[in-house]
């Protein structure tokens, strides 16, 4: 198998990816970090970021709910808001109820470099979470809390409006898509949504938590990643 668009250094590190646990590959060309502006990005940056903070007030305002009872903080999303990029996870953990930021720790440093490893800056995707409050002991929320949240999901995916979507884990393909099939058998295939008669390409591959307790299953992720890379070539999106 080949691995076209990695400049590595031996065909040895290339075939880390082919072992049963294998490391995500650096990219060693240089990031374009140029980010393009123009006057209707301008002229609609306060529109969206009040649509994006009218949201996270009526998330903040959810009543009966356990898991907003367990949190500290609403974990609403950050990131870039014009980003052509969406990530989505399952909930916030320990770290991202304390610090109301995505993707701390282990988890944050492992999904930057899976992201690095298709020459992207984490920074520059926009990133949330399929239910904004950390569940109770960190436990996958239910069915009904999916539900109740993929409401608010699908409005911050039609305000973001980014050109594809990338979800990690069950959860997030469940909140999406209403299915809970397993993901080994979903993961690696795009698919389509129709937002607010908006058309949105999705990816669904593994949650970054998961892959570090069954590293394992890296290389499947990593054949995931080289999809999106692809996707991102087809549809001439700069990032």
């Amino acid at each position: 198998m080949t691995k076209k668009g990695l400049n590595q250094n031996s065909k040895s590190i290339q075939k880390l990816i082919e072992i049963i646990e294998p490391d995500f590959i650096f990219n060693e060309s240089p990031i374009n970090r140029m980010k393009a502006t123009n006057i209707s990005k301008n002229i609609t940056l306060n529109e969206k970021s009040k649509k994006l903070n009218a949201l996270k007030e009526q998330i903040n305002s959810i009543e009966n709910c356990k898991l907003k009872d367990n949190s500290k903080n609403l974990t609403f999303g950050d990131g870039d808001i014009f980003s052509p990029i969406i990530i989505i996870s399952e909930a916030p953990g320990y770290e991202e109820d304390r610090s109301n930021l995505t993707f701390q720790g282990e988890v944050g440093d492992l999904l930057k470099k899976m992201f690095l490893a298709i020459n992207i800056e984490l920074k520059n995707t926009y990133k949330t979470y399929s239910v904004n409050f950390r569940p109770p002991e960190d436990r996958k929320p239910t069915s009904q809390e999916i539900k109740r949240y993929s409401v608010f999901l699908k409005e911050h995916i039609s305000i973001v409006d980014p050109k594809i979507i990338i979800l990690l884990g069950g959860t997030a393909m469940e909140a999406l898509t209403g299915s809970n099939n397993k993901i080994t058998d979903e993961r690696g295939k795009w698919k389509e949504i129709i937002l607010k008669n908006k058309s949105y390409p999705f990816i669904i591959t593994f949650n970054p938590s998961y892959l570090l307790r069954y590293p394992e299953y890296k290389k499947y992720s990593w054949e995931d990643l080289k999809k999106i890379r692809q996707k991102i070539k087809d549809l001439k999106i700069n990032i």
